[in-house]
C-alpha cells in the first residue's frame, strides 16, 4: 500500500495474511462446488453470469489490454478475453485461486497471464499500461484504504483508459444478516481503520455435498461509503462516466426476503424494492 505508516502496513499485512489463507481455502471449496466452471467450459463463446450485466459498460474490447483485479478463479477473466480483448491479466492475492485459475483458463483455451499480488502492489507487479481495469463483486470490502486503491487504478491505466467497477452497495454491507426484526443497520457504512472480523467455515455459495470446509475461517473486511469511493477516484485524477445504484443483488443475501430475477436477486416484497440499493456500478476514465 502506498503512502501509509509502516506500523499501519504491518497491521494490514497481518489482516491480508488471514484473508489470503481464507481465500486459498475458498478456492478449493468453490471449485469442488461447481462455481459455474462446467457452464463456462461447455462452449468457447460462453461468458459468466457475472460478466453478462456489464457487457454494455465494457463496450468493444477488441484489441484492448485488460487487467482483472481480484480475479479469484478467473472465470470472469476468461470471459473478458472471449469478448475480444488482446491481452488479459488476472491478479489475485490467493495463490491457490490462481493455481486453479490457470488450469481453468488452459481448459478453456484462453491465453491469460495470472499474477499473484496484493492489489496495492499491482503497479509494481504488472508490466505495461492497460486500456481497462475491471473489478467486480465482493472486491472493495477486502481493501482497507479506498483512496490508495484508487491511486493504483489510475496508475495502471494509460490515458483514456477506463475502470469498470460493479460491487455490492456499501449500504448492503452495513445492514445485518439477521432479519428477524426487519432490515437493520449493524455494520459501519463508512471506512474505518479497524476491520470487521468474521469467522466462518463456509462461503457465499452453497457448498456441494462432500466439499471441504474452510479451515482458515478468519477473514477481515472494510466498508467504504459511496462518497468515499467516488471522491477517491476523483482525487486520483479519474473522471466519472457512470454511477448506478440497482434494486437487485448479484447474490441472495437474505434468502427469506429475496427471489431470483433475470438481473440476479430482488426483494420478494415489492414495497422493499425502492427502499434499499443493492449494487453499485461505477465507470470512470483517466483523462488524456
Amino acid at each position: 500500500m502506498t503512502d501509509v505508516d509502516p506500523v499501519a502496513r504491518d497491521a494490514d499485512d497481518r489482516y491480508f495474511a488471514d484473508n489470503r489463507a481464507n481465500w486459498d481455502d475458498r478456492a478449493v471449496l468453490h471449485e469442488a462446488s461447481g462455481y459455474g466452471i462446467a457452464e463456462l467450459l461447455a462452449s468457447p463463446t460462453a461468458i459468466t453470469a457475472e460478466i453478462a450485466p456489464d457487457r454494455e459498460r465494457l463496450g468493444d474490447l477488441s484489441g484492448m489490454d485488460v487487467v482483472h483485479l481480484q480475479c479469484h478463479l478467473g472465470l470472469d477473466t476468461v470471459s473478458l478475453i472471449r469478448l475480444g480483448a488482446h491481452r488479459v491479466v488476472g491478479l489475485d492475492l490467493s495463490g491457490e485461486s490462481l493455481r486453479r485459475a490457470r488450469s481453468i483458463a488452459g481448459r478453456a483455451g484462453a491465453d491469460i497471464e495470472f499474477v499473484q499480488a496484493n492489489v496495492y502492489d499491482a503497479r509494481r507487479a504488472l508490466a505495461g499500461d492497460f486500456d481497462l481495469v475491471y473489478t467486480s463483486l465482493g472486491v472493495l470490502c477486502w481493501l482497507p484504504d479506498v483512496a490508495a486503491w484508487a491511486r493504483v487504478i489510475a496508475s495502471l491505466l494509460r490515458p483514456a483508459g477506463r475502470l469498470v467497477l460493479r460491487d455490492d452497495h456499501p449500504i448492503l454491507q452495513a445492514v445485518g444478516d439477521d432479519t428477524t426484526h426487519g432490515l437493520t443497520l449493524h455494520e459501519p457504512y463508512f471506512q474505518r481503520t479497524d476491520p470487521m472480523t468474521w469467522e466462518d467455515e463456509g462461503s457465499y455459495i452453497e457448498a456441494a455435498d462432500g466439499a471441504p470446509v474452510v479451515t482458515h475461517p478468519v477473514s477481515h473486511q472494510w466498508n467504504h461509503g459511496v462518497g468515499e469511493i467516488l471522491t477517491a477516484l476523483m482525487d486520483a485524477g479519474m473522471a466519472l462516466d457512470e454511477v448506478t445504484e440497482t434494486r437487485y443483488s448479484a447474490w441472495c443475501r437474505w434468502p427469506e426476503l429475496m427471489e431470483r430475477c433475470p438481473q440476479g436477486y430482488r426483494f420478494i416484497d415489492p414495497a422493499l424494492r425502492d427502499m434499499l440499493p443493492l449494487q453499485l456500478a461505477v465507470v470512470a476514465h483517466r483523462p488524456n
